[in-house]
């Protein structure tokens, strides 16, 4: 156990905003516009192209602008006709321009999760949460000033050569990466298995610059570990929520239910999340009945989202561990677990991510937006965005935890269950 005991303990997010890759973590809805339907998209994925077609794209109807509009828009035309005549590198990209008008608009909100994506960028974001891809093993966020790794998937090329979460990568192949947009740095840093990136990388405490050469391998993506631990406890470390996840899950509990243990640990430790539908489903394993999660949008109206019928853990004693990385679907679930007295929270605050994001395709394949449409709340109607989920049992590894290779939060859990507390 001592290498995922050693991953787990990498903490100290901070406040990195953290990102699915393209996404950013967080509740994508793809409603009318697309087949993401009820997806928790926005979370983290790690650095892959898709190899999936995107969503399929539906034409959205486009109104004919009214006077005002067209007053309003005369400064952007106006700009538009100077820089075509009078910029001195011509000609122009019009496409980069149109894009980039798209983006500053976006920006122009102030919501660090409405975004535009060109339509590379959201090729990217339609990776499946399963499967395999080629590079080097990690979730991202492109967000930041730098591309900063959020955490390095267990056993992958980047754990191995030491890379940890909050570590920005300053140069990808001795090119400085100042002012590149993540989702470009991401794309430099995939590559096919085999081959070697070399990333110059900030680390936090550290006066200089590291240098790591890893070795690109073929990534299988996990999703759920199980165990049974000293003094009967079932332990079931889940790393997403995926698309296989809830039926993975069920089969891990009916063999660890079958041998009779004392209890159950959770640990959602460094799990950004996944989708929405998954999300509901796991906490329906551990909840028998009542809200799991409410959606409130812009005008006010709310969506509950209700537990499912037939959980297999819904009476078994139960701990969630959890930390600065267990965000989005990870934080719905813990929150409901947290509201309904159904277990123990045990680790550090979580990362506190509750906005839900639709995915809208635009015409003619030229991307889509990222566009906040509402937040989400837990069953007790408490607002996580940037605050987490407070653990019922705070415990914080040490340093001496760590170079120990002592998972003193799993300890912990264990004890409490061992003894009723």
């Amino acid at each position: 156990m001592s290498s995922r005991i050693r991953w787990i303990f990498f903490v100290g997010l901070g406040t990195l905003i953290i990102a699915l890759g393209i996404f950013s973590v967080g509740v994508a809805v793809g409603r009318a516009y697309s087949e993401l339907g009820g997806e928790l998209g926005d979370l983290t994925i790690p650095f892959t192209p898709s190899t999936t077609p995107p969503p399929t794209r539906t034409t959205i109807p486009i109104s004919t602008p009214s006077e005002d509009v067209e007053t309003l828009f005369e400064p952007f035309w106006a700009a538009w006709e100077i820089i075509h005549d009078e910029y001195v590198d011509q000609p122009v990209d019009d496409l980069e321009m149109m894009r980039g008008a798209i983006r500053g608009m976006l920006e122009a909100l102030g919501d660090e999760h409405t975004a535009y994506m060109d339509p590379d960028e959201y090729l990217q974001a339609n990776i499946p949460l399963e499967g395999s891809y080629e590079g080097i093993g990690s979730w991202v966020d492109p967000d930041a000033e730098y591309l900063t790794i959020v955490s390095p998937m267990p056993g992958s090329p980047a754990e191995k050569a030491g890379l940890k979460p909050g570590d920005e990568i300053f140069a990808v192949d001795g090119e400085d990466m100042t002012g590149v947009d993540g989702n470009l740095v991401i794309r430099r840093v995939l590559g096919p298995a085999g081959t070697t990136v070399r990333l110059t990388i900030r680390r936090e405490g550290e006066s200089e610059l590291l240098e790591f050469e890893i070795i690109r391998e073929r990534i299988t993506l996990p999703s759920v570990e199980s165990e049974m631990l000293a003094g009967d406890i079932a332990y079931i470390h889940l790393y997403t929520f995926g698309t296989d996840t809830t039926d993975d899950l069920r089969t891990t509990l009916e063999t660890l239910l079958a041998q009779n243990p004392q209890g159950l640990i959770l640990d959602l430790r460094l799990n950004g999340g996944g989708f929405l539908t998954t999300a509901i489903e796991i906490a329906s394993e551990f909840i028998p009945e009542g809200v799991i999660m409410t959606e409130q949008f812009g005008d006010g109206k709310k969506q509950n989202y209700e537990a499912e019928p037939g959980g297999l853990a819904t009476e078994i004693p139960l701990v969630v561990l959890i930390n600065g990385g267990s965000a989005s679907a990870s934080e719905i679930v813990a929150g409901a677990i947290q509201d309904y007295d159904r277990g123990l929270l045990v680790g550090e605050t979580t990362f506190g991510k509750g906005s839900v994001q639709n995915w809208i395709p635009l015409p003619q394949g030229s991307g889509a937006l990222r566009v906040t449409i509402a937040r989400w709340y837990t069953p007790d109607g408490r607002q996580i965005h940037q605050i987490g989920l407070t653990p019922d049992v705070e415990i914080i590894p040490t340093d001496e935890d760590l170079e120990a290779d002592r998972d003193i939060q799993l300890e912990t859990a264990i004890e409490l269950l061992i003894t009723g507390g």
